[in-house]
């Protein structure tokens, strides 16, 4: 799908700095910004790599300063925010700007008119951008690179050592630094060697987030070429030989379905590194998440033909198994990955089930057999962080204090924000799904699965008798110690295959979650008429993380929540009304992704990472499961 702003939307830096582009390349690394050409966050830049794929990720090109000059027409082909201004005014000359498997701004100043693409080379550490004449005289283009070295978390600021050496050769400049060369190729330019500092950048997402906005680049040389009319400049920038010299064909994805298109906006999160294969929580900052990988798996993957991929990702995951739990997150730099969840080892059973369902493999059914066994002995004998069946009821407890083990996991220093210890609603319902899914295979591979059958009955015996809450119509979101707060969590245990909810509790709380939660974008993570509800997510980090699930609306909710009201009968022209918000979902933030979380209260901004995993892999799974596709 073609993404596209036109002249006027550009020029409006209100809105062209608030639609943003992202071009991953497939192994963690990824070219990002803004329709306006201004990099507002520090994570946008052309080039930032991956050095130890999926992980270990650097900004190394910020940006390319560049003129066109005709005569005494001077167009500039870049915008930069510094403190109190914006400079150069290029996005005040844009005519166009598009994004599909490449961004493209056309600008234009007089008859000067000149295109620039830029292009990410899957698999590589590397990016191409092309400046094409397309005025009908010939152009002189001046091009200043901005680079560093830096953790794409980070700022930079200009130091003397900076780089560490720099190396000129006839159609490439490379600057090196911490062992990591940056190859600038620039073939059919004449190279000057200037090389300084640019201060001062600012980026303006990051003082919304309370957090340091500025960086100083470097430019290492400015790079001239005389274009004739057609004529094109290419640069390009990697850690090491560029395997492309020219930028492919587009291909034509005008006219899309929904389907296809969040199919497309799926495929950005697939990563396929030496280390692992797995699904990138999110851009431009998360890595990958095993419970965000989990939830994601059945959209990002059997939705769009990969359940090969499927099966690595989960094969993967399972070999990183410790003390029966699958690691919550990898982190950017070490090897030794986070194991703090409850739940995402839980939501790897509904993934095997769902990857089985869809394909079914039994080699691939002889090992996931095993490790839900693993699981399963692993939670009745007690794991890590408190996680453990209760004997007298059969239903998982967890958590302690500082833990914050669910899907709601924001802490504040040593302040965590929903705690959710004892026995979350969800938690319970997937781990009876867990148990069920067992025999469910079990049965399939001729294994005797009476053990699993026996403590899933006494389970959801239980689940119902103690989660229940027939005075406010809904269930707990948690038990032991009880809270009736009025959150979501409810609907993901009725949406599970084998739900442990009874169909009539169930239809009476889901209307109460839509009159109270249900907005055009996603559930709020809690009514708004609870004490705690926290209407809008803005402000600094602290405030940000406070009202994370605190009221803010989650679009992953939908999946869910749209499978529940199938579960129940609901009519499929009524679901996809629901879901008809989609289509601008995918165009109101991050171009061609759905954005991580919403404001509870309307007008419901987008917020969070502009482009989320689980938000675009449950309305797929969704559309296509629940609602019939197309």
């Amino acid at each position: 799908m073609i993404y596209s702003l036109d002249s006027q939307q550009c020029k409006n830096l209100a809105l062209s700095t608030k639609r943003e582009w992202l071009l991953p390349n497939g192994i963690g690394g990824f070219a990002m910004g803004t329709a306006s050409g201004i990099n507002t966050r520090r994570y946008h830049g052309l080039l930032v790599a991956s050095i130890t794929p999926p992980t270990d990720r650097r900004l190394l090109l910020a940006g390319i300063d560049g003129w066109a000059t005709w005569g005494s027409t001077r167009l500039a082909l870049s915008s930069n925010q510094y403190p109190g201004a914006v400079h150069p005014d290029g996005f005040d000359f844009l005519e166009s700007f598009s994004v599909s498997d490449r961004a493209t701004w056309i600008y234009r100043r007089g008859q000067v008119k000149i295109q620039k693409t830029v292009y990410v080379v899957p698999g590589e550490n590397t990016v191409l951008v092309e400046y094409r004449n397309l005025g009908s005289k010939s152009t002189e283009i001046s091009l200043n690179p901005l680079v560093c070295h830096r953790d794409f978390h980070a700022n930079f600021f200009e130091r003397e050592s900076y780089p560490q050496s720099i190396q000129i050769g006839s159609d490439q400049t490379v600057i090196e630094e911490d062992g990591v060369e940056l190859v600038l190729s620039h073939p059919g330019a004449m190279r000057s060697p200037v090389a300084g500092w640019y201060y001062r950048f600012e980026h303006q997402r990051e003082t919304e987030r309370g957090l340091d906005p500025r960086d100083d680049l470097f430019c290492p040389c400015e790079l001239t070429y005389s274009l004739g009319a057609g004529e094109a400049a290419l640069i390009s920038a990697s850690i090491g030989e560029p395997s492309l010299e020219t930028i492919p064909l587009a291909t034509d994805f005008a006219g899309i379905a929904l389907s296809k298109r969040l199919s497309e906006a799926a495929s950005k999160f697939l990563v396929m590194a030496s280390s692992r294969t797995t699904i990138l929580a999110g851009y431009p900052w998360f890595s990958d998440w095993g419970r965000d990988t989990m939830i994601a798996v059945p959209g990002i993957c059997l939705h769009t033909g990969h359940t090969d991929t499927a099966q690595s990702i989960l094969r993967d995951y399972a070999s990183q198994m410790r003390n029966g739990l699958i690691p919550n997150r990898f982190v950017e730099k070490g090897e030794i990955p986070d194991y703090n969840t409850v739940d995402a080892t839980l939501w790897f059973a509904n993934a095997v089930y769902k990857t089985l369902l869809h394909t079914w493999d039994e080699t691939f059914a002889q090992e996931m057999v095993k490790a839900l066994d693993q699981i399963i002995w692993h939670h009745r004998h007690g794991t890590d962080f408190g996680i453990v069946v209760d004997p007298s009821d059969g239903l998982l407890k967890q958590g302690g204090e500082g833990l914050q083990l669910t899907w709601m996991d924001a802490k504040i220093g040593d302040w965590v924000v929903t705690p959710r210890h004892g026995k979350p609603v969800e938690i319970n319902g997937l781990w009876i799904n867990l148990l069920r899914i067992t025999c469910w295979l079990k049965a399939k591979l001729g294994q005797n699965w009476s053990a699993e059958e026996t403590m899933a009955n006494q389970a959801t015996q239980n689940f119902e008798s103690k989660f229940w809450h027939e005075a406010r119509g809904h269930y707990f979101d948690t038990i032991e110690p009880g809270d009736a707060s009025l959150r979501p969590n409810q609907v993901i245990a009725m949406s599970l295959p084998f739900s442990p909810c009874n169909s009539e509790h169930a239809m009476r709380a889901l209307e109460v979650v839509e009159r109270d939660l249900l907005t055009p974008v996603g559930l709020r993570t809690l009514g708004p008429n609870e004490p705690a509800y926290e209407g809008r997510f803005e402000g600094p980090m602290k405030q940000l993380d406070a009202a994370y699930h605190q009221g803010t609306v989650w679009p992953w909710l939908m999946g869910p929540f749209i499978s529940a009201k199938a579960r129940l009968g609901a009519d499929v022209v009524q679901l996809r009304k629901i879901m008809k918000n989609a289509v601008e979902m995918l165009s109101e933030s991050g171009l061609g992704g759905i954005s991580e979380c919403y404001d509870g209260d309307a007008p419901h901004r987008p917020n969070g990472c502009p482009w989320q995993a689980w938000s675009v892999a449950e309305y797929l799974r969704a559309w296509n499961e629940d609602c019939g596709g197309d």
